[in-house]
């Protein structure tokens, strides 16, 4: 059984910064390949960020290259979102996912929610 539990959300300018933390519990192995998706009324969820949990590839989409930071603790149990120089249209709800992944081109391939068998409940992030 696998856990997820997102935090930080909340109100910022545009141009300021968030950090999203994702704590992680359950089997390890079972959830090697992680992301951060988002989410805004009436549409789908995107993928903005993915991590490869045994080799370390990250992967970003092209809205948020630049500016998100996706990344993992030294204890592997919190993956962490940082946000920078955010944007109105980077208001969403956050999601942090979680799936197991045959390989790290796996775990970069899988872009939609469809694709990930674990979920938080999400956090709200507003820019203004």
């Amino acid at each position: 059984h696998v856990q997820l539990v997102e935090s930080g959300g909340g109100s910022v300018q545009a141009g300021g910064s968030l950090r999203l933390p994702c704590t992680t519990s359950g089997d390890t192995a079972r959830r090697n390949c992680m992301a951060w998706f988002r989410q805004t009324p009436g549409q789908a969820r995107e993928r903005v960020a993915g991590l490869d949990r045994t080799g370390g590839r990250k992967y970003y989409d092209d809205s948020v290259k630049g500016r998100f930071t996706i990344s993992q603790d030294n204890t592997r149990t919190t993956l962490n979102l940082v946000m920078n120089s955010l944007k109105p249209e980077d208001s969403a709800m956050y999601y942090c996912a979680a799936v197991w992944a045959y390989s790290a081109a796996d775990c970069g391939a899988r872009l939609s929610e469809s694709h990930y068998s674990w979920w938080g409940q999400g956090t709200q992030v507003t820019v203004s």
